[in-house]
């Protein structure tokens, strides 16, 4: 099936995160972890084997209408409710009692939720690892040239534009390593049941909470999360901060693009509806654009924290659109800035016109060397 592309999504959506966060991406997702839930229990000998085998068999995405589950998830207040249901139809009568079992909807939701979420950090880490190659071979190339630095949006004292891409690259690394130990560590499955208890297996509860954290290769959590959603807010504030980085370093290249300034340019400048002479720096422009909807969306998610005793009413419901609008926002950002700083083009000779005399650059050049050497020994890819 072929994703869903709305008219915007080519200015904010771009990149592939908006592919692996789609609706065919999340259905997928969430048959992968009624699969695996039927074959953490099959192994344990909770269902019989043939059981977790039909079910298998059965959870294709392709076998459910996207559609037909959307419209019926209003009647009982998630998509899991009616795709469990269609599932139960569809395998052996004898196999329908082991669908879903000992499992409550937010179990499905919240493990595919960040099986979506790791499949979206690791578009956006390769993502803001190229954009960091990028800004580090500008920091390279143009170690020693010097420009005006600018404070409060004035002409300060001279730098070297090496040492402003050694920033951009900097702050590129520092977001992505704090997105990668997020994607690391704090990507959990869900398992409680209906109370977060474990109580409906028999005793097997626990075993299975760790074997469907191994099944689907996320961190077994101490507890059930259900209404814990401290990870949900490091995911938000990671990719907050990701995005904020986008914005910071795409705000530069506009402004060093401007007219009056011209020091840089894209390399694939785009043109304007209504004015022909115009080169308008749309990838800067379009990270930005991308970037400034995620502090809202963040700001969403930290609000639905505050979740009702073991089950909310409400606040889960409210992170679904923005926890995939916020992974789409910032993956369009950071693509959108690849593409600005693969292609960025210098003009040394206009940053050079800037500066008077010769200054003493000695000092720009070492925190260069220093940046570059951080950036070369690595960071999570």
């Amino acid at each position: 099936m072929r994703p869903s592309f709305s008219l915007f999504d080519g200015v904010l959506g771009r990149g592939e995160v908006r592919v692996v966060t789609g609706d065919e991406a999340w259905l997928g997702a969430l048959l992968r972890v009624e699969v695996a839930l039927a074959r953490v229990q099959s192994g344990l000998g909770v269902i019989p084997s043939a059981a977790a085998e039909a079910i298998a068999l059965i959870a294709e995405p392709e076998h459910f209408d996207i559609a037909t589950l959307a419209a019926a998830a209003a009647g009982g207040g998630n998509p899991v409710v009616p795709l469990v249901a269609a599932l139960r139809r569809a395998v052996p009568a004898e196999v329908e009692p082991y669908v879903h079992k000992g499992a409550t909807s937010q179990d499905i939701v919240d493990s595919a939720a960040m099986l979506v979420t790791r499949d979206a950090l690791t578009v956006m880490l390769g993502d803001a690892g190229a954009a960091a190659d990028s800004a580090a071979g500008l920091a390279r190339t143009y170690r020693d040239t010097a420009m005006m630095a600018r404070t409060l949006l004035r002409q300060a004292r001279p730098t070297t534009f090496g040492l402003k891409a050694a920033g951009w690259m900097v702050a590129l690394d520092e977001a992505r390593q704090r997105l990668s130990a997020v994607r690391t560590n704090r990507l959990a499955a869900q398992f409680g049941g209906p109370a977060g208890t474990l109580s409906d297996l028999d005793g097997a509860g626990l075993a299975v909470a760790a074997g469907l954290a191994r099944e689907l290769d996320l961190a077994e959590p101490v507890l059930p999360w259900h209404t814990d959603r401290t990870r949900i807010a490091e995911i938000a504030g990671a990719l907050g901060g990701l995005a904020g980085v986008c914005a910071k370093v795409a705000r530069d290249v506009t402004l060093l693009a401007q007219d009056e300034v011209a020091e840089v340019e894209e390399g694939a400048p785009g043109g304007s509806s209504s004015m022909a002479h115009k080169r308008n720096a749309v990838a800067a422009v379009s990270a930005i654009g991308s970037a400034m909807r995620a502090p809202g969306l963040v700001a969403s998610l930290l609000a639905a924290m505050a979740h009702e005793h073991e089950r909310a009413a409400g606040a889960w419901h409210a992170e679904w659109l923005p926890l995939r609008d916020l992974l789409v926002s910032t993956g369009s950002a950071v693509a959108w800035l690849h593409t600005c700083l693969a292609g960025l083009r210098v003009d040394t000779a206009r940053m050079l016109s800037q500066v008077d005399g010769d200054p003493d650059l000695g000092a720009s050049t070492a925190l260069v060397d220093r940046a570059l050497a951080e950036h070369e020994n690595g960071l999570p890819a």
